[in-house]
């Protein structure tokens, strides 16, 4: 694994020579070794096409590409950090939330209608999200970031898991996400539980959930 947690918000990455990392802009602490860092311009891993398709998506965070041979140390806004490993599957997890990842990871964009239909496209709107959501596939691991702790919950095909738009992080496997609704007549006359809407995961995986509302 390339990154370590070194507390709840610095990740220590192994680079070695001939591989690469890819981290926020301004997210080093520190570092031993003789690396390099520098602007990825074209936002992460893929070519022009890619690049274009992600500003379009508003998915891409300025990244800059880590090299060399020694021991880097990140960290960014004291915002919470969690490491996850991947082992062919999919992350789905939004640009702005990726504080670094392995270059050993293909990068995407993902269309949100594309789960969910409609109200995956609803969902985007409601959780401030955005339509489009990067996704990292392959074997490697990834830094995250969140607001407080992070807990990760199963989700299971008899167990389907429901959360908050906003507390919501990230998730991996087989899963499929759409957005319900609870919106009633109490909703209607200002008398509502403030929970009106959830986002609704099913299939085989796992959500990563942050310990807040607020987003990055």
């Amino acid at each position: 694994m390339a990154f370590e947690e070194i507390n709840s918000k610095m990740v220590r990455a192994t680079v070695a020579p001939g591989q690469r990392l890819f981290s926020q802009r301004g997210a080093m602490l520190a570092y031993q070794g003789e690396v390099s860092f520098t602007p990825n311009l074209r936002g992460g891993q893929g070519g022009v096409m890619s690049m274009i398709g992600r500003r379009v998506a508003n998915e891409d965070t300025p990244l800059m590409t880590v090299e060399g041979s020694g021991t880097v140390f990140f960290g960014h806004g004291g915002h919470h950090v969690q490491v996850i490993s991947l082992s062919g599957d999919t992350l789905y997890v939004e640009a702005d939330r990726l504080l670094a990842f392995e270059g050993t990871l293909e990068q995407s964009t993902v269309f949100l209608g594309s789960q969910g239909g409609v109200m995956g496209m609803v969902r985007g709107q409601v959780s401030g999200q955005g339509l489009f959501t990067t996704s990292l596939k392959g074997h490697g691991s990834v830094a995250v970031m969140a607001h407080g702790g992070v807990f990760e919950v199963p989700i299971t095909p008899q167990r389907p898991v429901r959360v908050d738009p906003q507390a919501y992080v990230a998730h991996h496997g087989d899963v499929r996400n759409k957005l319900s609704t609870a919106l009633g007549w109490r909703d209607m006359v200002g008398r509502g539980s403030g929970e009106a809407f959830q986002l609704e995961l099913s299939g085989s995986g796992t959500v990563f959930v942050q310990a807040s509302e607020e987003k990055l």
